[in-house]
């Protein structure tokens, strides 16, 4: 075949040649290529001297058509192989054993489909596909489902452990995820011993446990009733600077109460008083049997001192003094309720309102500071922060997106409005409050209504509007301005989502609690603003040895919270 090089300069001519004699297709596609947008250039340049209709020189506009410049062919023709060698090879990824065998378990992985996973690593090892640590990693974790079903699934455990050793023979290193697939597989076994002797070897491989990796081993252990093992288990998590979790210290708590270990209950309950705050219904229920068990009649301190329980609660900071268990007797548990004092509405104990150290207060808006600057445009968040140190502080602030849309199906500025009246008047100040609208809200759609036009020039000139730029997410901005102004949010954001969780569950739960305040709608009266409690809805401890625990049934919003009651009669001190 002859190709056309009429109109090209020699150098490009020998470029051409080259090509030619490397690969006759892929010259081809060249010439085709250089046809095509030749004669697309043409029809280009015809077109607009059509549309000017006054060519000043048809022959050079036509020559000009035809011909294209030798730095302009070399550049079409080295982009049109790079593209060609790029397409080659990543095709060329695609289809390589290993990557089509990860595409195929990545799916059995999501159907939990073991059986074909097993079949093609047997093909996968029979044609001599190499193996890397995800196909390993993915094999070993649909192995470990399921652990309930151990008597009909030995073979699978037997699979498992059989893969995990071929894993090492392949010389692939294991990750914290490979140990934790075995060591559920140990557990499933009923091998509790085997999944802790595994985390233990993950230093050696230089992988830190995560909590994940720790519960095979506390779970198979606490089932089994084998306390003292649980214990080392809890003890090795804590050495290794890893938090037990409600879950975990559930379990811990139910083997302390079979086991009669009144020490290690006193300790749990009070981990659970740091760590979760509010019990799940399960371990309610964990808590209500010790309670009511004859062991928990028996232990106690007849007689205290009273001195030592009250620097007990000063040091604690309120709510719990860590003496140990005080009187003698049978317990009282039942389930209540609090009044808005905070007065139990079965034993009339009134709870306490645990403060925060302000000195958290201020490294948590620190911490906040820094998060909210990493997640957003940096210059954005520096620049309300420099506006906050102008106006502020506040006394409140409101999320108005969330305010603005609550029980609403369009955006409505007048329930902003009366809730603002409603804080501005509530202000020992009478400072209006800070309210923060993201842009496009006080741009457009009912911002553009005359008198919403009117109310929010009136907030942004009395220095209590902010709008959130372009972009941005206005929950950093107002939960910042609340937090660094030590004030009161309006909003009924949960603040459960993603970003809330990057804060941790220390401070931030605790801060929220005193500080969140929720909005009710009632038909009758509108929206009424639901204030923080004047007490801790967290489990206490009282000086007279009572107890209240807070459960997540019920958020005094829709309905009143449950809390368990447990009372017995304090003789004679």
């Amino acid at each position: 075949m002859l190709l056309r090089v009429a109109s090209v300069s020699p150098k490009t001519s020998l470029l051409l040649l080259s090509h030619l004699r490397k690969s006759s297709n892929s010259l081809l596609q060249h010439s085709k290529c250089f046809n095509y947008l030749r004669q697309r250039h043409t029809s280009s340049l015809k077109t607009k001297i059509n549309a000017r209709n006054q060519p000043k020189n048809p022959i050079s506009m036509e020559r000009k058509a035809t011909h294209f410049s030798s730095d302009s062919a070399e550049a079409l023709l080295r982009n049109k192989s790079t593209d060609l060698s790029n397409r080659i090879s990543k095709k060329a990824r695609r289809e390589a054993p290993d990557m089509v065998l990860r595409v195929k378990l990545d799916q059995c992985s999501k159907n939990g489909d073991l059986a074909e996973a097993l079949r093609l690593y047997e093909e996968a090892k029979a044609n001599g596909v190499e193996l890397n640590q995800h196909h390993y990693n993915v094999l070993l974790y649909l192995c470990s489902l399921n652990p309930e079903e151990v008597g009909e699934n030995l073979e699978r455990f037997d699979k498992g452990f059989e893969i995990f050793k071929q894993m090492g023979a392949d010389n692939v290193a294991p990750n914290e995820a490979t140990f934790t697939n075995i060591s559920r597989l140990a557990a499933s076994k009923e091998d509790p011993e085997l999944a802790f002797s595994l985390v233990k070897k993950m230093k050696d491989h230089g992988n830190a446990p995560k909590l994940r990796s720790y519960g095979p081993a506390l779970f198979g252990f606490c089932k089994k009733g084998m306390a003292d093992k649980a214990y080392e288990v809890d003890s090795h998590m804590l050495e290794s600077g890893v938090a037990a979790e409600e879950a975990e210290l559930s379990a811990l708590l139910r083997v302390s109460s079979e086991a009669e270990r009144e020490g290690k209950v006193y300790e749990m309950m009070h981990r659970l008083r740091a760590a979760v705050r509010q019990v799940s219904e399960e371990t309610a229920a964990m808590v209500e049997d010790w309670f009511s068990s004859g062991r928990a009649a028996e232990v106690g301190a007849g007689k205290w001192d009273v001195g030592s329980v009250k620097r007990g609660v000063l040091e604690g900071g309120g709510g719990w003094h860590g003496q140990g268990w005080l009187g003698k007797g049978e317990w009282r548990v039942v389930r209540t309720r609090m009044n808005e004092a905070g007065v139990c509405q079965s034993c009339g104990e009134k709870l306490v309102c645990i403060d925060i150290d302000p000195q958290e207060t201020e490294n948590f808006a620190k911490s906040l500071a820094k998060l909210a600057a990493e997640k957003e445009v940096k210059s954005n968040f520096a620049q309300f922060q420099e506006w906050l140190q102008r106006h502020g502080p506040f006394d409140a602030v409101v999320d108005g997106a969330n305010l603005g849309l609550a029980n609403q199906r369009t955006f409505n500025f007048g329930q902003i409005k009366r809730v603002v009246h409603r804080l501005r008047q509530m202000s020992p100040s009478k400072k209006l409050p800070l309210v923060v609208l993201h842009q496009a809200r006080v741009r457009g759609g009912p911002a553009q209504q005359p008198n919403n036009k009117k109310l929010l020039e009136s907030w942004k000139n009395a220095g209590a509007l902010y709008a959130t730029p372009q972009g941005s997410n206005d929950d950093w901005y107002w939960l910042y301005a609340a937090v660094s102004s030590r004030c009161l949010l309006v909003t009924n954001d949960e603040m459960r989502d993603h970003l809330f969780n990057l804060l941790g569950n220390s401070f931030f739960p605790r801060w929220k609690e005193k500080h969140q305040v929720r909005l009710r709608y009632a038909t009758e009266d509108g929206l009424t603003l639901h204030m923080p409690p004047p007490y801790s809805i967290v489990i206490q401890e009282s000086e007279r040895g009572q107890w209240h625990i807070p459960t997540v049934t019920g958020d005094d919003l829709e309905a009143p919270r449950q809390w368990i009651c447990a009372t017995r009669t304090r003789p004679d001190a």
